[in-house]
């Protein structure tokens, strides 16, 4: 039809005396292999390990229970009750009801309830008419839509697209493979196109799942729009370099924010996503609200619910916040772009801010400001949502594999502190004015002595998130150097640690430890961090061959050769190194391509040498020598190498 011949299916006779339509061989089959994560089991080619990351297991699984808790408080709100694998007793259903309805609603004593009046349930692998359209849109081998067919209750249907024809022949393969055939519907379209052609509110999915090979950017405009209202979003971004502020014009291109290489980078990249969303969504008079936002491994994560109200986007400006960041101390203030304020009559008036909330040198060393941002500065987790999860996951841990590291994150979630936007590092602090570190209790306690609210952060292990502002901090530990002094006479007078020291502290700390210094998710010791999902596992350093000794016309010393096909030598000063680097045994330092090798300290010049590169025997050339100059000619006199 569009003028394109495409190859149809082969002949059943070809298939069967293994030959093409034509009479030719095949290609033998490509090996395959199986896994099993969760209740899916998918088959993919082992020599294309794209299809299948491992340490994305905590990802899936952290998925699945959120859309399972956000299926549960949908559904509940239509009276259904969802049927989770592995809970005992099905949970309450989650209407807003008052206490007169609820005892309209109580069945009398001899009074038997109709076959509609009975409460509906939802199971897994069930096609539940009222319940959510999922939309996976880069789907791979389609794993992930799998476990939600299998793993979570109360969906309608799950569209797995890619734009990959390979991937999506993958895919229909491991859906047939594990029978959800009839709920899960392979789609091949750009994911992009495909989300636009749902922008009726009738066509809408209630739960879109993005998760590419890199940045989501190109795909955020269209799923603020393919989202129905108070749908789930669940955006995966793996790009930490561009996020984290090592290419700041490359993330202002993409998410519309200035990244700034921080210590607290991590969180600032969740919140440069958070901007990025609610950003796109005011575009169409919509707006977000975080349920929960993640930082593991090597990307962040975010859960946010789409909404539609142009009053409510009037306030997106009094959440977005410029960032200042001290060069010298690491200092962060926020300036907020927006101000909302009552009015008369009850009214929201929405003004713009007022600033900068800092001079033009940092008060506390002088040095100058850094300007980051946008970033969302309103609460990244829904609190009462995060619970839930938690509290489910806990109840049935045997539910998921990463259930402990499931529980560990989201105890620290619960557990942040939700007004406080970034954090600064114990190391941050201790390496500015050059002193020894105190433990994390320590500081902790001085700034709850002080009258502050302090709290750990997913983010980072060493992590002090805390209302207290940057002078009260250097106040804490300008105390503590006072009892662990530092040697001022090798600090330069324009350092910052000279300057921050050089000021007494107005606020005496303590450091006495107290109980409530030592939050409740590090008193039980839960997991936070990646186990390794086998022996041996990560990246693995490629053996280099050896250091070879070469002479070259006009070198002074021997110099060594560090590539195999190098076409000009390194030279050095420093004698050559004499011990083996690590992958090659001693006898093959040497490389046998290069013409030039002599023997190596250590070595014998016998006429023949045996490497293991070359079971031959090679033969072994002379050493080259060069005829030097005596030293006591000037220079401009010295003849050149070969003229004697």
């Amino acid at each position: 039809m569009d003028g394109v011949s495409r190859p149809g299916p082969p002949a059943p006779a070809a298939l069967e005396n293994g030959s093409g339509p034509r009479g030719e061989p095949r290609p033998p089959a490509a090996p395959e292999t199986t896994v099993t994560e969760g209740a899916a089991t998918i088959v993919f080619p082992s020599a294309n390990e794209v299809f299948y990351n491992p340490v994305q297991e905590f990802n899936r699984d952290l998925t699945c229970a959120v859309i399972t808790e956000f299926a549960r408080i949908q559904l509940g709100a239509k009276g259904i009750q969802i049927k989770v694998p592995g809970e005992q007793d099905l949970q309450k259903v989650v209407v807003d009801l008052s206490e007169q309805e609820e005892e309209k609603l109580k069945p009398k004593e001899g009074e038997n309830l109709a076959p509609q009046d009975q409460p509906r349930t939802a199971a897994v692998e069930e096609i539940c008419e009222e319940g959510l359209r999922v939309l996976e849109g880069l789907a791979a081998s389609g794993l992930r839509s799998i476990r939600f067919a299998r793993e979570v209750p109360g969906l309608r249907s799950v569209v797995a697209n890619d734009a990959s024809a390979q991937a999506v022949h993958l895919m229909r393969q491991n859906i047939e493979l594990n029978h959800v055939d009839h709920l899960v519907q392979a789609s091949q379209a750009d994911a992009r196109m495909l989300m636009y052609q749902h922008q009726r509110v009738s066509e809408r999915f209630d739960v879109i799942d993005l998760d590419p090979y890199g940045s989501p950017a190109s795909f955020l405009d269209a799923a603020v729009q393919a989202v129905s209202e108070g749908g789930l979003l669940c955006i995966t971004c793996t790009d930490m370099a561009v996020l984290a502020g090592n290419n700041g014009e490359t993330c202002y291109s993409k998410y519309g924010a200035m990244a700034l290489k921080s210590r607290a980078c991590h969180e600032m990249a969740l919140r440069i996503v958070l901007h990025s969303l609610d950003l796109h969504a005011n575009c169409y008079q919509r707006f977000i609200e975080p349920l929960l936002s993640i930082s593991a491994d090597f990307y962040v994560r975010v859960f946010v619910r789409v909404f539609t109200g142009q009053a409510k986007v009037k306030a997106s400006a009094s959440k977005q916040a410029l960032v200042f960041q001290c060069v010298g101390c690491g200092a962060l203030h926020l300036q907020r772009l927006g101000k909302a304020s009552e009015a008369p009559g009850g009214r929201i008036k929405f003004s713009a801010a007022c600033g900068p909330p800092v001079t033009p040198e940092c008060e506390h060393c002088g040095q100058r400001h850094q300007l980051g941002g946008p970033v969302w500065a309103a609460p990244i987790h829904n609190l009462d949502f995060v619970g839930r999860v938690l509290e489910a996951v806990s109840a049935n841990p045997s539910r998921f594999h990463t259930s402990q590291r499931i529980r560990g994150v989201l105890s620290v979630v619960t557990e942040e502190l939700p007004d406080a936007p970034l954090y600064y590092t114990l190391d941050q602090l201790s390496s500015t004015i050059h002193c020894n570190t105190p433990s994390l209790l320590q500081l902790r306690s001085a700034l709850l002595h002080a009258g502050f609210r302090v709290s750990l952060s997913h983010a980072c292990k060493n992590a002090v998130k805390t209302d207290a502002p940057a002078s009260a901090l250097w106040d804490i530990m300008r105390c503590w150097e006072k009892e662990y002094p530092v040697k001022r006479e090798r600090l330069s007078e324009t350092s910052p640690a000279f300057r921050i020291l050089s000021v007494e502290p107005r606020l005496q700390a303590n450091f006495t430890i107290r109980e409530d210094a030592n939050p409740s998710s590090r008193q039980r010791g839960l997991k936070r961090f990646q186990a390794n999902p086998e022996a041996n596992w990560g990246p693995r350093p490629r053996a280099r061959p050896g250091p070879t000794r070469c002479v070259c016309p006009g070198a002074r010393q021997p110099v060594k050769r560090w590539r195999r096909n190098a076409g000009s030598c390194r030279i050095r000063g420093k004698s050559p190194r004499r011990t083996p680097r690590r992958g090659l045994p001693a006898s093959s330092r040497f490389l046998a391509s290069d013409s030039r090798r002599v023997p190596v300290h250590g070595e014998t010049s016998a006429a023949t040498h045996t490497s293991p590169l070359h079971p031959e025997p090679l033969p072994m050339r002379p050493p080259r020598t060069v005829q030097r100059p005596p030293t006591s000619l000037p220079v401009n006199q010295r003849p050149l190498p070969g003229q004697g």
